[in-house]
Formats: structure tokens, C-alpha cells, sequence
């Protein structure tokens, strides 16, 4: 059962358009929106916090119609889908923009775009070995949890450091979740990392809290800031056994099975121990 929230017929001056005239004097477009959304909890408490504001959604979309003008509606649809996805309670949105005033010079009644984007499933990896540690963990699990749709968390998994200099055990852990995209599950991270006062000053180095972005939805990734799937993930104990406890099944695009791939570092001689005298809530 999917529970929806829908906003339609909102309108908005855009300047929008490939002819001057239109980049010059505007026009009103009507925006339509419908969110995949959990209502459950919402319906349970009623809680305005527990569901979408659609007061707030009304002005994300208003301001993105008003703002940088854009040739096609394609794209301004697609932008508008990917803000309606920036709350972490919708799965996915379906936005359609209509364009009653396009310049056709033939007798028309509308013109449309319609655009359905649903969030991509997303793992990443958080550790910590400086301070207190699992308060670091449940602190950026915190941020993630405010900017993705987290859906799992992984036992916590205490295991020796990898690389760097030398420095103490990390506690680890996994987190599934669906996010907008690549570059959302990113942000995130460093959103997280910032917030715990992570310092880059020395490489493979102790950190309060790391969070590594590693596979979403099964995409590829050349971009320096963001390799999907992560490079080094298939080396890693500390990222396959917590992954393992959520899904078993799962696979590392590109390496094969993670179970595989986990039982091959436990042969190598990665130490993992799962703490289950430590939960993250």
C-alpha cells in the first residue's frame, strides 16, 4: 500500500524558455505534485511532524519556478521532482509542470511534462576511533537520518585500523538507505562528518566519525569526489560483515558477493568482532 500526498494546481511566474521573449517577459506555469509518502505514523500520533508540510513543500517549488530560468521544462520538472525528494520521508515523487501560455502559434488548450523519481538504494559505511566513540557514530547517524531515508542499521562491529599510522580500534557500522542520488548520499556524509568535527589532516588517519558513500542503486562513478562503487570496499571487513547482518544477499557491483568477498578477508586475517553490547538507536 502506498500512501500519497498530493499538491496540484500550484502557479508561478517563471521566466523560462529558448525564445528571448520568453527569457524576457515570463510566463505562469502550474506545477502538480504528488508524493509516495508512509502516512501511518502521521495518521497514529497527528503530529505535523511525523508527515510532508505541504504549506512548506508549496514554497520549495514556488521558489525554484520563480528562481534561475532554465531553457526546457524537462529540466525545471526534474528539478522540482529532486526537491520534493530532498525530505526524507518521501519514497518517491511523481511532478507534472504545465505551460498553458507556450508560444504555439496554433489554438492549444496545455503543454506538459510529467516526471516520476523515486530514491535509490544507497549503503554507507560509518566508523569511529576518537573519543567517545559510539557517541560519534549515533551523533552522524543523527544527520543522516535527518537528510536520507535511512530504512537499516548494522550492528556496531569494533575492528583494527587499516592503513595510516598507528592509532586506535574503530567501532563500524552499516546504513541502508534511499537517497535522491549520488552526489545527496555524499552530502550527507560530509554533513555528518562536519558535524562530529572530522579533521582530513593525515591520510587512513583517526578520525571521529568517517562516512563512506559505498554503492548506490549499483551506478558507477568517475568523479574524484564520489567512486561508486567504493574502490576499496571489497578490502574491507569492516564494511562486509556489518553489510552481511543487513543482507546477506547482497553484492559489491563489479566484486561478487559480499559474503564472498567477507569470508576471503576473514581467511586473510581482518579482525572484526561484532559488539553487541553496543547499539545504535
Amino acid at each position: 500500500m502506498v500512501d500519497r500526498i498530493r499538491l496540484q494546481g500550484l502557479r508561478a511566474k517563471g521566466f523560462h524558455g529558448v525564445f528571448p521573449q520568453e527569457r524576457r517577459d515570463g510566463q505562469e506555469f502550474v506545477v502538480d505534485a504528488e508524493l509516495e509518502v508512509d502516512l501511518r505514523r502521521a495518521a497514529s500520533t497527528d503530529r505535523l511532524a511525523e508527515t510532508v508540510d505541504y504549506g512548506v513543500l508549496a514554497q520549495r517549488l514556488h521558489d525554484i519556478v520563480t528562481g534561475e530560468p532554465v531553457d526546457l521544462i524537462e529540466t525545471l520538472t526534474h528539478r522540482l521532482a529532486f526537491a520534493c525528494l530532498q525530505d526524507p520521508r518521501v519514497h518517491a515523487a511523481t511532478v507534472t509542470v504545465h505551460k498553458p501560455q507556450a508560444p504555439i502559434p496554433l489554438p492549444f488548450e496545455n503543454v506538459s511534462v510529467t516526471l516520476r523519481r523515486a530514491r535509490k538504494a544507497a549503503v554507507l559505511s560509518l566508523g569511529s576511533n576518537l573519543g567517545d566513540r559510539l557517541a560519534h557514530l549515533t551523533a552522524g547517524l543523527a544527520v543522516l537520518r535527518s537528510r536520507l531515508a535511512v530504512h537499516a542499521v548494522s550492528p556496531v562491529y569494533e575492528t583494527a585500523p587499516v592503513g595510516g599510522p598507528e592509532q586506535g580500534p574503530y567501532l563500524n557500522a552499516v546504513v541502508l538507505a534511499g537517497v535522491p542520488d549520488g552526489p545527496a548520499a555524499l552530502a550527507a556524509a560530509h554533513a555528518a562528518e562536519q558535524a562530529e568535527g572530522r579533521e582530513r589532516l593525515v591520510r587512513f588517519g583517526p578520525r571521529t566519525l568517517d562516512v563512506d558513500v559505498i554503492t548506490v542503486a549499483g551506478e558507477r562513478s568517475d568523479e574524484p569526489d564520489l567512486l561508486l562503487p567504493h574502490p576499496r570496499a571489497h578490502e574491507r571487513a569492516f564494511v562486509l560483515a556489518p553489510w552481511r547482518d543487513l543482507d546477506p544477499g547482497a553484492v559489491l557491483p563489479g566484486r561478487g558477493a559480499i559474503a564472498v568477498l567477507l569470508r576471503d578477508r576473514l581467511q586473510a586475517g581482518d579482525q572484526v568482532t561484532r559488539r553487541d553490547d553496543l547499539v545504535l538507536r
